[in-house]
């Protein structure tokens, strides 16, 4: 493990919210990575919408390859910029832990039911999981993580939440605060998680790509209008003229996203590696206290946002897309309403949430967020299954 000065080093971990002896065979990150892997939600994520919902296609992506692609991606670059490549797994691995069934359909209709009680944010529950809701240790909630694995699953943070998750965190040896402090100062995390965001850009943007042109929503012919998507289509046709054939669409379309993931990747180790020979930063305390460093150079940056413009227009809101997303909000809606009015309903896991739901009923806000965590756990198919056994309806055929 040859780490750079200003890595994330396992040995100097900041801790734990709850002190445990260290592993023998294991660091810390590692710990945690395996944490994580076991862990129930982690399960979960492979029947979690990506962009289609789960049944519509055994091939698309879902929330567990997503993931999985992220830390292989990560996994890379933090290995050539010598970065911890444990870290950036751990993160990548958990930082979709909080997202609802349906993709950000489900979350957006979570926000909205949640609104009189303060919201509904995948990715402050990612962190709400690991922190809380994994019931696996005798001694403590969650899972226990390291503070610098909490710290870059905490991609998002409004001043509010901020403030009351530093109400709730232990005092670290080092005085410093804890995740939700540079929410507050205004500072940066560290060069892994800033990695981990960076790698979820490449991935999905790719990935979507594939899965809208599979569904058939997207054709080639229309991603070959966005210019950046072009160029590595033209390359691919130089280096393999027989991808010109009728017969190779799909094998042209894989080879001009490999060479886009490619140049991506390059380009995002170029860039950081620039930004951290010009601002020299020794330590991870000079990252956080500097400004962000992994990135794109500014022209792939400039491509990337017309790209991601134009999957907006024609992926994530195509009106086949948007027909189906609004009968996902329905169902999150009106299971929300049918667990709000009878906690009984909630019968998963042994009944836990019906409990917890009835310990926090002086609580408006308690109780609607035990409600809130039971619906943001579920796979698209239970959510699915629950919504026709409450309302007798089945609003999207499995």
């Amino acid at each position: 493990m040859n780490l750079q000065p200003y890595a994330c080093d396992p040995t100097q971990s900041r801790g734990r919210r709850f002190a445990e002896p260290q592993a023998p065979t294991r660091t810390a990150f590692q710990r945690d990575r395996d944490r994580i892997v076991h862990s129930t939600a982690f399960r979960r994520l492979v029947y979690k919408t990506q962009v289609f919902i789960n049944h519509e296609g055994d091939l698309f992506r879902t929330r567990l390859t997503h993931s999985l692609e992220v830390a292989q991606l990560g996994r890379s670059i933090a290995r050539t910029l010598g970065l911890s490549e444990d870290l950036v797994e751990t993160v990548a691995l958990a930082h979709d832990l909080g997202h609802t069934p349906f993709g950000h359909a489900g979350q957006d209709a979570l926000h909205d039911c949640m609104a009189p009680f303060g919201g509904f944010e995948h990715n402050l529950q990612s962190l709400r999981v690991v922190d809380h809701l994994e019931e696996r240790y005798p001694q403590f909630d969650g899972l226990n993580l390291s503070f610098e694995s909490r710290e870059g699953i905490l991609k998002h943070c409004s001043r509010t939440n901020a403030e009351l998750l530093e109400a709730q965190e232990p005092a670290f040896a080092d005085g410093a605060g804890g995740v939700g402090q540079r929410f507050l100062n205004h500072t940066q995390p560290s060069l892994e998680a800033q990695l981990c965001n960076v790698a979820d850009e490449i991935a999905y943007n790719a990935h979507d790509i594939d899965d809208g042109v599979r569904s058939g929503l997207l054709t080639l012919a229309q991603m070959r209008e966005v210019p950046l998507f072009d160029g590595y289509c033209e390359a691919a046709l130089r280096q393999h003229p027989s991808l010109a054939d009728l017969g190779q669409a799909r094998r042209l379309l894989y080879e001009s996203i490999r060479l886009m993931l490619s140049d991506q990747v390059y380009d995002v180790m170029a860039a950081t590696q620039a930004a951290i020979d010009e601002h020299k930063p020794q330590s991870v305390q000079d990252v956080r206290a500097g400004r962000a460093l992994v990135g794109f150079s500014p022209d792939m940056r400039a491509q990337s946002k017309v790209l991601k413009s134009f999957l907006f227009r024609q992926l994530y809101r195509h009106p086949q897309v948007v027909q189906t997303m609004d009968a996902a909000k329905q169902v999150v809606r009106e299971l929300f309403d049918a667990y709000g009015q009878t906690p009984a309903h909630m019968q998963g896991g042994a009944g836990a949430h019906a409990l917890a739901a009835q310990q926090a009923a002086g609580d408006a806000s308690a109780f609607h967020r035990t409600v809130a965590d039971y619906i943001a756990g579920m796979t698209d198919r239970f959510a699915l299954r629950e919504h026709e056994r409450l309302t007798g309806r089945r609003l999207l055929v499995e």
